[in-house]
Parts: structure tokens; C-alpha cells; sequence
């Protein structure tokens, strides 16, 4: 029973990478080009559907970083290290974990049912009868999309969790100055922790866009099992994402934090 289990995910984990090669590989060979009206189509849905989502949360986020920021940093008589926590907090971990969650969430397991209610229709057949190919029109264009949108939404994204954390510090619990805040939210990030962040919530989006579009791709059967595709992928997807920003955070500031500490 193990065994079997064992080698189905084996299976399930060499198909999985091999269609995920197909869609990027898709984007990268510009077949994609005449797929590009669809291609604006996706990206729209994503700015649309998933924008003031996004926002609320990190914002949510961004006072959370704050308010505990505040009273640690109480706890130990320096009350101003407030602002470099929350530049450290959010700029390299709470960000990109956001934007992991709420892909996996609202459009992974978007892609999951849409692309799966199409197959059990028969929907990805008449487009393969059509001379269409299906993968390249679903899939590709839902990442080349994602690529497009995610940079600018994660932009976005950075300011209003820094928003967040500066009203929840300075605003809301007062115990330190708006000078005294940006001096050490300031010198605790870089333009590179900038880069690095951005690197960490592409990959996730990336792997949650990937996974939702073969789910729903896969599906066979009918209603049930597009339900169950859309339950396993959201596991898929908070798995992946973990280990991402783990990975992510080891490699860029693992072995050197970039910390303006002495000593």
C-alpha cells in the first residue's frame, strides 16, 4: 500500500515537471505571441480579481509587523528598533508570503476549477479538434500573465505593508518618532533586499500559477474530482510555498543577513 502510494507520487511528480516544462516552455519559444489578446484578457482578470485582495491583506500584515515590532522592541528599551524590524519583517518575509498565500488561494485554485470545469465539458478537446493548442492557449497564457501583473502588484504590495507598519508604530502606539523611525527602518534594506524579495514572491507565484493550471489540466471524471484537483493543489501550493521562502531566505540572507551591526 506504501509502495504503491510512493511510486504514484514519483509518477505524478515526474508528469508534473514535465508539464510544467511545456508551459514554460511555451512563454520562452514566443508561440505564445499569437495568444496575446488572451494573454491581456488573463492579466486583466488577475489585476480585477485579485488587487484590492492582495492589498487588504499585506496592509492587515503590515500593521501586525508593526504592532509586534513596537512591543518587542519595548520589551528590550529600544523602542525605535521598531522601524528596522518592520523593514526587515516586511520587505523579506511577510510580502512574499502574502502574495503566496492569496495566489494559492484565490487564483491557483481559480485555474484549478476553471481549466478542470473545461475538461470534464469537453471544452479542451473541441479546442485540440479546433487545431488549437490547449496548453499553450490555457496555460502559457495564465503564466505569462501572472509574469506580467505579479511585478507591479508586488511593488505595490511592499509600500502599503510599509504603510501599514509605519501607522501601527508611529500613528497608533506613538512610542516613537517619524525620525527616529526611518533612521533605522532605513539603513536595515538595500536595493539587493529589494531584488531579493521580488525574486522570493515571483517564484511562489510562478509555482502556484504552475500547479494550478496542471490540476485543472488533469482532471478526469466530473464535479467530484475537479474538487478534489482543487483540494490537492491548494496543499500542493502551501507546501511549495513554504518551501520557497525557506529556501529563499537561506540562500539570499542566510549566510550573510546584510544587517548594518557591528562587532
Amino acid at each position: 500500500m506504501l509502495r504503491a502510494r510512493i511510486q504514484d507520487g514519483v509518477i505524478a511528480f515526474g508528469d508534473g515537471t514535465a508539464f510544467f516544462g511545456r508551459v514554460v516552455h511555451g512563454v520562452a519559444s514566443g508561440r505564445i505571441r499569437q495568444y496575446l489578446g488572451e494573454v491581456l484578457r488573463q492579466s486583466s482578470i488577475l489585476v480585477l480579481g485579485s488587487f484590492l485582495v492582495i492589498m487588504g491583506m499585506v496592509l492587515a500584515l503590515g500593521l501586525v509587523v508593526g504592532i509586534q515590532g513596537s512591543y518587542a522592541a519595548r520589551q528590550v528599551g529600544a523602542p525605535s528598533v521598531a522601524g528596522a524590524f518592520s523593514a526587515i519583517g516586511d520587505l523579506r518575509e511577510i510580502t512574499p508570503y502574502a502574495f503566496g498565500y492569496m495566489m494559492s488561494a484565490k487564483v491557483s485554485t481559480g485555474f484549478v476549477a476553471e481549466i478542470g470545469t473545461m475538461r470534464i465539458t469537453d471544452e479542451i478537446d473541441a479546442l485540440e479538434v479546433m487545431g488549437i493548442n490547449s496548453v499553450l492557449y490555457l496555460c502559457s497564457t495564465r503564466l505569462l500573465a501572472t509574469w506580467l501583473v505579479l511585478p507591479f502588484l508586488y511593488a505595490l504590495a511592499i509600500i502599503v505593508a510599509f504603510v501599514g507598519s509605519y501607522v501601527a508604530v508611529v500613528v497608533q502606539i506613538g512610542q516613537v518618532s517619524p525620525g527616529g523611525y526611518f533612521e533605522l527602518f532605513w539603513k536595515f534594506q538595500s536595493p539587493q533586499d529589494y531584488a531579493f524579495s521580488a525574486i522570493k514572491a515571483m517564484a511562489m507565484g510562478t509555482f502556484v500559477v504552475l500547479v494550478g493550471v496542471y490540476y485543472g489540466y488533469r482532471v478526469r471524471g466530473g464535479p467530484v474530482e475537479v474538487g478534489t484537483a482543487t483540494a490537492r493543489a491548494m496543499i500542493v501550493n502551501l507546501i511549495g510555498v513554504h518551501f520557497i521562502g525557506i529556501a529563499g531566505s537561506q540562500i539570499f540572507w542566510g549566510g550573510t543577513p546584510r544587517l548594518p551591526i557591528g562587532g
